[in-house]
Formats: C-alpha cells, sequence, structure tokens
C-alpha cells in the first residue's frame, strides 16, 4: 500500500520532469526555417501540397460517388420491393406504410408549448416572492 503511494505521488513529477526533455517542438509552417529560404524550395512546397490537395478531393469525389451509387440502389431495390416508383412519392415514409403521426405531433406540440408557458408564469411568480411557485 505504501508502495503505490509513493507511486502516485512521484509518478507525475516523473512526467512532468521528463515530457518536456523528452517532447520537441513540430517545424511545420515554420516562418524561420532554414530549408524554405528560397523561392524554389516554397515553390517546390506548395506544388507538394497542391498536389495532396487534388489528390484527397479526387478520393472524397470518388468516394461521394461510390455512396451515391449506394443511395440509388437501395432506392430503386426499395422502390421495386413496394412495386412503386422512388421519384413519384417524396415521402417513402407513407409508401412503406408507416402510420401518419402528424396529429399526434400537432397535439404533442401544443401540450408542451402550453406546459412551457405555465412554467414561465411559475418562474415569473417565483422571482417575483411568490415561492409556492417555486416547488416545481
Amino acid at each position: 500500500m505504501r508502495e503505490l503511494r509513493i507511486l502516485t505521488v512521484l509518478a507525475p513529477i516523473v512526467l512532468g520532469i521528463a515530457a518536456p526533455l523528452i517532447s520537441t517542438p513540430a517545424l511545420a509552417d515554420d516562418p524561420n526555417d532554414p530549408e524554405m529560404a528560397s523561392s524554389a524550395a516554397r515553390a517546390r512546397d506548395r506544388a507538394i501540397i497542391r498536389k495532396l490537395n487534388e489528390d484527397q478531393l479526387a478520393y472524397v469525389r470518388e468516394r461521394d460517388a461510390r455512396y451515391a451509387q449506394g443511395w440509388d440502389d437501395y432506392r430503386r431495390a426499395s422502390s421495386d420491393r413496394d412495386g412503386e416508383a422512388y421519384a413519384d412519392d417524396p415521402t417513402p415514409r407513407k409508401r412503406r406504410g408507416a402510420p401518419r403521426d402528424d396529429d399526434g405531433y400537432a397535439s404533442a406540440n401544443s401540450e408542451y408549448q402550453a406546459a412551457m408557458a405555465e412554467w414561465r408564469e411559475d418562474v415569473a411568480a417565483c422571482r417575483a416572492g411568490y415561492y409556492e411557485h417555486c416547488a416545481r
């Protein structure tokens, strides 16, 4: 038990001393970097960065095209299964026979708004000194 207590005291001290000695600062975008002093080196660096960015952009576009194709295939398979064309029905929820819950949402929202109005009145009364309204 005593060893554990000593370890918990000494570990942060050792780490506090060792961390600055072990870590080194990064030289990325260092304006005083001697390797970037010439305009040719800066132009080469810009070209490398531009190439990396273009490669990443091409990868992202290709990935997004694959995702879009996958979603198109899903929609097509879904519409084939339901016997309806997906493009004709902008609400897939209705196609799948899910119950419409617009009325339920409206009533729940109006109940929420009424409860919030009552709560605001209670807060105002509580702040005005009517402490029986502070119980909520």
